[in-house]
This record gives structure tokens, sequence and C-alpha cells, in this order.
């Protein structure tokens, strides 16, 4: 018995040496594999981990020119627990900086709520984007100060000064998006883009980071490549991408809309490939590359007259004015409540006891095609009042949300999913609207100006032109987008089409009347956007604006039977549609499909050029 009790005892003590080693196991691994502060501190004391940064992926147009490119740049890096006798003056001298800077900056470094990733035994990020000069000066007497790194990467090189606010800009990463970034790629210095489709093809543009790894001895000096560097990893470029931009006739638009507050947005149709996106004014992209950037982006962000940092295309908000009669006109036979040949007459405008909405002077009455052709305010206050008073429909509430899910379905009041992070969706009203506004009894009569686009309908210049692109269509558009291409064969995308909820038949009267008013007789409201050999179709737009003088818009398709682009043109500001919006968006019609200008209209670029708006409608401070 005495045997079997101390054999009991053995066991005791073997079970316990062994949960004694399984604790210290676990600790260890805890520590050593899941802890990541302990193995970084391990990594850092015993190596120094150099990233090599990749180049991004380049930028070209829908033709393989190359837009967007990279230029090399230097980061200075110190190692401080490597900085002996370090000769701070000399240091500041060479990098032309002051010694208070140099403290300043030093302080931020070793700031633990600052710079989160400091360690002393790996580099910190002292100054970036040195120029090609300032790194030749620095590179000759590198030898006199230890602890100091000169980090290789590049910086974004544009060969056309167009297209900023599209292409958008890289700049360092900051606190929020190293939080945010799930896949844990970025840390402190880094580089991302920004805005723009640098921001939107960001995973794709970027490539992936490699490095070298050096051996440290026990005092903290490297001393050699570790194990001959097969540790190492190569960095790996990132994906070229090819948009949809057709460069040229990018920079013909931002050159027609110089001088001026505007967007112009040309899409191919069958595509819904965006050939331009004109956000007026503009400045060139390279302002936002190098050492000037903080300060040439403060200046740009502090124009509030102008604000050239926001993309209109995508993020204007307007009432699209006439051009939203289209539309209307649309909606009025898919509903049965006119047909191509239902006339109205008009008495310079529509008149309802005191009420009274004008029109201009033409003949009466007209019929659909030929209300589209001059564009007569009375003939869709009618309709649109029929509509919304029909008897079909149980009340009012019911028949306006019937147009208003015919407007949904053109891409109106919601963003249509174009691949780029800045897209507002504007704005359409529903029935709810207007009981808030008006309580439980409103007419027809109340909301009568949303039958010309004005009213508290929004759109932006992406939508108006994608509006066009349905038209020419015949009943269906293609989510407007950038990408055309990429190479990496692994990333799909698809871009869906959607169709509209009018049917075919009820275009055809609509492009009838579009045709007439470019190619029509006298009287027509958009004669000047008639171009030789090429059927264009098109409407003028005049919204209102509460801030001043009416904004002129012009949307248009051309050609009319095998249409190549869509677009849709707003110059704020500037007065009537045929006046200054019409003729911007012929233009670039006649330079996208015959790639220049006849001489027979060289008076009509002059006359638009020449135009300034910014300096007759916005007061300096």
């Amino acid at each position: 018995m005495k045997t079997d009790k101390y054999k009991n005892r053995q066991f005791v003590i073997k079970g316990a040496i062994i949960l004694t080693v399984l604790i210290f196991s676990v600790q260890l691994f805890f520590l050593q594999i899941l802890n990541e502060d302990y193995r970084t501190f391990a990594d850092n004391n015993a190596f120094l981990k150099k990233t090599i940064y990749p180049s991004r992926g380049l930028i070209t147009d829908r033709t393989g020119k190359i837009i967007v490119s990279n230029k090399p740049s230097y980061d200075v890096m110190l190692v401080m627990k490597e900085m002996k006798n370090f000769d701070t003056l000399e240091f500041c001298k060479t990098l032309k900086i002051d010694r208070e800077f140099f403290d300043e900056r030093i302080a931020e470094i070793k700031n633990r709520r600052i710079n989160r990733g400091y360690s002393p035994y790996s580099p910190q990020l002292f100054a970036s984007m040195l120029s090609i000069e300032e790194y030749g000066l620095l590179q000759e007497k590198l030898y006199k100060f230890s602890g100091v790194y000169i980090q290789s990467r590049t910086l974004r090189e544009y060969a056309y000064p167009v297209a900023a606010q599209v292409l958008g800009n890289v700049g360092e990463v900051n606190k929020r998006m190293i939080e945010n970034d799930t896949t844990n790629y970025y840390i402190p210095g880094d580089y991302a883009g920004l805005n723009g489709l640098e921001e939107q093809y960001e995973k794709l543009l970027r490539g992936e980071k490699g490095y070298e790894i050096f051996l440290r001895n026990s005092f903290g000096k490297v001393v050699e490549r570790y194990e001959n560097g097969i540790y190492d990893k190569e960095a790996i470029k990132g994906n070229d991408i090819q948009i949809s931009l057709d460069i040229e006739l990018q920079e013909y638009g931002e050159y027609l809309l110089q001088n001026k507050i505007g967007s112009v947005v040309a899409i191919e149709p069958s595509t819904g490939e965006i050939l331009a996106a004109v956000s007026a004014p503009s400045f060139s992209p390279s302002l936002l590359v190098g050492a000037e950037r903080a300060e040439n982006f403060k200046a740009l962000n502090q124009d509030k007259a102008t604000l050239p940092l926001l993309n209109r295309a995508f993020m204007g908000r307007y009432a699209p004015g006439s051009t939203f009669k289209t539309l209307n006109a649309m909606i009025f036979q898919q509903e049965g409540i006119i047909s191509s040949s239902t006339r109205y007459p008009c008495r310079m405008g529509y008149t309802v006891g005191r009420f009274h909405l004008g029109c201009h002077s033409h003949s009466s009455p007209l019929n659909l095609p030929q209300s589209v052709q001059h564009s007569c305010n009375a003939y869709y206050c009618y309709a649109f009042r029929s509509l919304l008073d029909a008897d079909k429909y149980d009340n009012i509430d019911t028949s306006f949300e019937v147009w208003k899910n015919h407007v949904v379905s053109f891409g109106f009041g919601y963003k249509l999913g174009v691949d780029i992070p800045s897209e507002n969706q504007g704005f359409i009203p529903n029935s709810k609207t207007y009981r808030r506004i008006y309580g439980n009894y409103w007419k027809s009569l109340n909301i009568v100006s949303l039958s010309i686009g004005q009213g508290e309908i929004l759109a932006t210049p992406v939508q108006i032109a994608n509006l066009s692109a349905a038209i020419a269509n015949r009943g269906y558009w293609v989510v407007p987008h950038f990408l055309k291409s990429t190479d990496n064969d692994s990333v799909a995308f698809n871009f869906e089409k959607r169709e509209t909820s009018v049917e075919k038949w009820c275009f055809e009267p609509i492009i009838e009347g579009m045709e007439m008013a470019v190619n029509g007789a006298e009287g027509s409201t958009a004669r000047i956007a008639k171009i030789e050999d090429i059927v264009v179709c098109g409407k003028t737009g005049t919204a209102q604006n509460p801030h001043g003088e009416d904004h002129s818009l012009f949307m248009a398709f051309a050609p009319k039977d095998d249409p190549k682009i869509a677009i849709a043109v707003v110059v704020e500001n500037a007065g009537f549609g045929a006046t200054w919006a019409a003729p911007i968006g012929s233009l670039m019609i006649e330079k996208y499909l015959k790639r220049e200008i006849s001489p027979k209209r060289a008076w009509v670029e002059s006359h638009i050029t020449n135009a300034d708006f910014i300096s007759k409608n916005v007061k300096e401070d």
C-alpha cells in the first residue's frame, strides 16, 4: 500500500511539471507570436527592415496615351538608436532647414500618440519628397550622418495639365486611413490615393511593398545583409489601368470652359464609358505633387468663390431646366396622357387665374415634336397637370408617385454608381415632400414648375448626360464609368445595363423634336449646335438660379441613328442655354467625331473661349 501511495505522488509531480511547462509555453507563444508589440520590438532590436516601395500603376486614356506615370522621389529616414555623435547643424544646413524645425520634427517622431509605430530601432520618416537636386546634395554628405538613410519611392507625374478632379491625387496616409485599413497595408509615411480615380482604384494601382533585411550587432549598428538577402522580398509594381477618357477631348473641354464655372460630361451611349468629365474652374494635377503640395492645396481649398477642388461633373446639383422636358414628354406618352399629335395652345405662357408661367414667342398650338423643338413651357404645364389630375389614379399622391418612379428609372434622385468616390445623388421629391409643404390638400398647380425642370428637382451634370444617353439608346442606359481595362486578369468588372420604365415607341417623337431643335427652321432653340455632315439631336435649358443670373444648359447626342457621344453642358450664371451651353456642347461633339473644328465654325470657338463669366459674376473678397 505504501508503494502505491508514492506511485500516485509520482504522477502528481509529473502532471504538475507538465502543466507548468504548458503554461510557460502558452505565455511564450502569446508573447512571441500573438503579441505584435513584443515581436516588433524583438525584430527591430536584431534587424533593420528597409521598405521597398513599388511604382504605382500607369493610367492611360482610351487611345493608349499615358496620362499618369511616375518620377523618382526621396525621403529622409532616421534610425534614432544609430544617431551617435550627430552633427545637427551640418544636417540642417544640408537640408536647408532651421534647428527649430529639426527639434520639432524629432519630438513629433518620438511622440507615440502621434507616431504610434515609433521604435528607436526602425526607420522613421523625417522629411519627404526631396527633389533630385536635394537628394544629390544629401547623398554627397551622407557618410557624415550616422542613422540617416534615404528611402527611394515614386511620385506621380502628369503628361497633361487637365482632369485633376477626375484623376485625384496621391498623398500621405493619415491616422484615420491607417485605422480603417483592414488589409494592414499602410504605416505612417505611406502614400495612397486620396480622391478621384487614384482613391477608387487604390488597391489596383498601389502594388505590393517589398523589403530588405539587415542584421544588427549587439550595439544596434547595421553590419550586413541578413542571410545574404534570401529573406528579402521584391516590390511588385502596381497594376496599370486604362480609363475611358479621351484626353484630347478632356483637354478641349477645359479649354472651352476657361474663365467659366460649370461642367461638361460626355458619355459613349452604348457602353456608358465616360469620354470627358470637365469641372471648371480646374487646375493642373501637378500642383498637388511634391514638396509644394501642402501650400498649393491650401490655396485651392481657400478659394471659396469658385471652389476648384469641387468636382462639379459629379457633385454639382442644378435644376435641369428645359432639358427635363424630354423626360416628361416620354412619361406623358407612356401614361396615355398625350400622343405625338397632341396639341396645346401657348399665349406667351401658361395662365390659370392669377398664376402665370411665361414662355417666349412661337407659333401655337404645337404638337409634341414641335414642343421640344421650340421648348414650349405651356405645353408641359398642360400635360403635367393632366397627368397628376387624371381620373385613372386614386388621388394626386398616387399619380405623383407614378411620375416619380418613371423619373427614377432614368437615373435621377439616386447615385448612378459611377466609379468615382465623389458622386452626388441629386434630388427628386416624393408626395410626402409636398404634403409637408402644402398640407393634405396640395394640388397639381402647386408644383407645375416641375413640368419644365424647375422647382425642387436637382440633377448632376452626369445624370443629365445619362438622360441624353438613354434617349440615344432608345430606352436603356449603362452605368457611366471610367475603368476600361486593367492588366490584372483576376479583376472582374461589369457595369450594369438598366432599362427605363418607358417603352421604345415613346422615344421617337422626342428624338424627332431634338433633331428639329438643332436642324429646324428659324425659331428652333438649338440651331447654333448644327454641325455639317453630322445629325445632332439636342435640347437647350435655362435654369433659374436664386443666387444670380440663370444657368445655361444643353444636352445632346450624335449622330442621330448611330450615336457615338451623348453630352451635357452646364455653365453657371451664363443665361440662355442656346447662347453658351449649346455651342460648347456642339464643339465638343465635333471635336470628338471629326477630331477638328471646321474653319467655318472658328468664330463660335473664339466667341466661347473669349467669354469670361468668372470676372463677371464672382466678386473678390
